[in-house]
């Protein structure tokens, strides 16, 4: 059976492992976001715009992940406004 890979809806981060996924308030596991992303019921950058978010992202992916930084750019600015919690309504 085939199972749909789960990815953070702030950041776009896979999440396999029960590790990887935020908390809500009352301390069960966030089916939406990533622990990077979401603790105790919210977000842990709360107030961040969508290009603020991007930048974050492509700091990380440059220095963490060795990234070039162009390519990086361009894949948050794909990923990004698709996920739920920037997407315009």
């Amino acid at each position: 059976m085939e199972t749909k890979a789960i990815i953070c809806q702030s950041c776009g981060m896979p999440m396999q492992k029960d590790e990887d996924f935020g908390t809500n308030t009352d301390g069960t596991k966030s089916g939406e976001y990533c622990h990077f992303c979401f603790k105790d019921g919210g977000f842990t950058d709360e107030g961040i715009t969508m290009e603020q978010k991007i930048d974050k992202l492509v700091e990380i992916a440059v220095s963490q992940m060795q990234i070039p930084k162009e390519k990086a750019r361009a894949m948050a600015e794909d990923i990004i406004p698709k996920l739920a919690r920037w997407r315009q309504s």
